[in-house]
């Protein structure tokens, strides 16, 4: 189990392999974005991404499954996200791409009002299959601590 101790500022990490397809591109922009550029190749063509194109938001959901894979392959011990503190769509992910998530330790600290819990910042990017990068994200992270009477270094 990989806790709040073990995480190493500066570290590094490549996983993942997410190809995504048509129909999915199609049935997350029907229920959750339905502009026309991720609906109707001819409306597409039309716009500046030239084809049907991932929603943003689905381009996170897919990096976030392959966070939530990774996670559980490597045991973490996470308890979930404060939150986000920046998305940046870098170019249009297309049906027919493969996917894959770069993520580094930006810095971490543990919780002063919960000694069980430590937070960290990462960042994420997810590449496609031309090691091109078409998402960037820095995110928040709450982890155990395998020692809660541990001493808090300031």
């Amino acid at each position: 189990m990989l806790y709040f101790e073990d995480l190493v500022v500066g570290a590094t990490q490549s996983f993942g392999r997410y190809e995504v397809t048509l129909e999915e591109v199609k049935r997350f922009a029907e229920r959750y974005d339905p502009q026309p550029f991720h609906l109707d190749n001819e409306a597409a063509a039309k716009t500046h991404f030239g084809r049907i194109s991932a929603s943003g938001w689905h381009t996170c959901s897919m990096t976030m499954r392959m966070m939530v894979d990774n996670m559980k392959e490597h045991k973490q011990a996470g308890l979930g996200s404060p939150g986000v503190d920046s998305i940046r769509w870098k170019k249009p992910v297309y049906p027919g791409d493969t996917l894959r998530v770069e993520t580094k330790i930006l810095e971490k600290r543990r919780s002063k009002s919960r000694r069980e819990m430590g937070i960290f910042k990462s960042q994420q990017r997810t590449l496609n299959q031309n090691d091109e990068v078409v998402l960037e994200m820095v995110s928040n992270g709450l982890i155990s601590v395998r020692d809660p009477d541990a001493p808090i270094e300031e």
